[in-house]
């Protein structure tokens, strides 16, 4: 074994099961962090942006997380529990459309949650400055949430393998929990150390998505025509079920990397295109 870049360590539980942890690259712990770093800073440093540059209101920043909360933490995985328990929908059973069912639950309920918070909660404030705060809120958390949390769970977990804890914590354990456990990491030394970089990035997009979209359901919820209303509301639906779509159905067919760079394009085509579609004078 070479020392100087893989450390294995082997124990033997009950039951005579072997298990091997590999130590992580340096690059990959960099990796984690500024995605880590990412996911949480950027939140923060738009907030006190929208709020001192653009005077919004810290409520519209809160509902917006809250909204992703109710909308997708909860209600949507609620019906995940249906369709994938009961129906047996899933990846491996039949991918293609299990793509198009997670994407277009994403895409209703967010977008819904969206319609209902700006249509409702923030009625009497509602503008251009606290719809792309509620934007930020709910882009934000989600960040937050799947780029920060876990990524800080996953450095815990590589710095406990390369100083020999996790080794110790592992051997304490029965051989089928630890093996599960050890089953569990072993993404932590075979994924490919660059694409630690990939989950801040892509939290990055996400954020510019959710802003452009909630500007959108603005445009949507302000304007006069009930026509202009209902293509943009069904415009951002529609943009979110193929960012969505392209997102998830993506890896089966192209390399991780292509699919970042096209879900971070057509994130900041959403806002571009959301901009020119307002009056310019509201910034």
């Amino acid at each position: 074994m070479d020392s100087s870049n893989t450390i294995k360590e082997f124990f033997e539980n009950q039951g005579g099961i072997k298990m091997e942890l590999n130590t992580i690259s340096g690059l990959a712990i960099a990796g984690v962090i500024c995605s880590v770093v990412l996911s949480m800073g950027v939140p923060i440093a738009l907030f006190i942006a929208g709020r001192v540059k653009l005077k919004a209101r810290i409520s519209s920043f809160f509902i917006g997380a809250g909204t992703y909360l109710l909308f997708a933490m909860l209600l949507e995985q609620l019906l995940h529990v249906l369709v994938i328990q009961f129906c047996g929908l899933n990846a491996q059973s039949r991918p293609w459309l299990y793509y198009v069912y997670a994407a277009l639950a994403a895409a209703v309920f967010e977008e819904t949650g969206r319609l209902i918070a700006m249509k409702f909660w923030m009625k009497k404030w509602l503008d251009f400055p606290n719809a792309l705060m509620y934007g930020i809120g709910h882009g934000g958390v989600e960040a937050i949430l799947i780029g920060g949390l876990s990524g800080i769970s996953n450095l815990v977990s590589m710095l406990m393998i390369n100083s020999g804890a996790m080794q110790n914590t592992l051997a304490a354990l029965p051989a089928e929990s630890a093996n599960q456990t050890v089953s569990q990491l072993s993404a932590l030394w075979t994924t490919p150390a660059p694409l630690f970089f990939v989950s801040g990035i892509e939290r990055i997009s996400a954020i510019i998505l959710h802003i452009g979209l909630s500007l959108l359901i603005y445009r949507a919820v302000k304007a006069g025509k009930c026509r202009t209303a209902a293509f943009t509301a069904v415009l951002a639906y529609g943009i979110h079920f193929i960012v969505d779509f392209f997102a998830v159905a993506g890896p089966a067919l192209l390399p991780i990397y292509v699919i970042e760079i096209g879900v971070f394009v057509m994130a900041t085509g959403t806002l571009v295109m959301a901009l020119k579609m307002g009056r310019m004078e509201e910034l």
